[in-house]
């Protein structure tokens, strides 16, 4: 049943269900014009028949699966779905000859409502609090918000910048080293050679 349930068979149901309407629509409307029906090589077709058992075994079939369940109600009330199991009885039309609850029951009974009361009356205080907050000031914090990370690119960027420039000053100070050495050594050996 869990084919039943997908929604590519639920495509599938409502294009079948348009598709027989059609043929059932187009049928009619050539008997109605007493136009002359299509035909496939040497048959003809009567578009109102086809349309009509389409349409027929559609229903069969549907009667057989049964009504989709479409709304959840039991997700905002979860009392719902558990009413028996909390000791609610659901209300029976006529009083009958049957003796009524006793003391005990009927008190079990209101607590069991006065909860499920409370627990909707909960659930309806969420929904009033989200109401009644404030969204207005949200599009300047947002803009706020944005000229801040604007700022803190342009600071990264600027970071990255001195970053390179600090790489490029280490090489030349590097280079710098290598030279003066070098001068050391040659003017090492011009004074060694005016001594000697």
């Amino acid at each position: 049943m869990s084919f039943v349930k997908s929604k590519g068979f639920k495509y599938l149901k409502n294009l079948i269900i348009g598709v027989g309407a059609a043929l059932v629509m187009l049928g009619a409307l050539y008997k109605i014009q007493s136009w002359p029906m299509p035909s496939i090589g040497d048959m003809k077709i009567d578009l109102l028949s086809v349309g009509l058992i389409t349409e027929a075994i559609l229903f069969l079939f549907l009667g057989i699966i049964g009504p989709d369940k479409d709304y959840y109600w039991e997700k905002l009330y979860p009392g719902l779905d558990n009413y028996n199991k909390s000791g609610l009885q659901p209300l029976v039309a006529g009083g009958g000859a049957s003796a009524g609850p006793s003391a005990e029951e009927s008190q079990q009974t209101l607590n069991n409502m006065l909860t499920e009361l409370q627990g909707m009356s909960k659930s309806l205080g969420s929904l009033k609090a989200l109401q009644e907050v404030d969204f207005s000031e949200t599009g300047d914090q947002l803009k706020t918000m944005g000229n801040f990370y604007s700022k803190m690119n342009e600071a990264m960027t600027s970071l990255n910048e001195t970053v390179d420039d600090t790489k490029l000053y280490q090489e030349q100070l590097s280079s710098l080293n290598r030279n003066i050495s070098s001068l050391n050594g040659v003017y090492g050996n011009v004074l060694t050679a005016f001594r000697g």
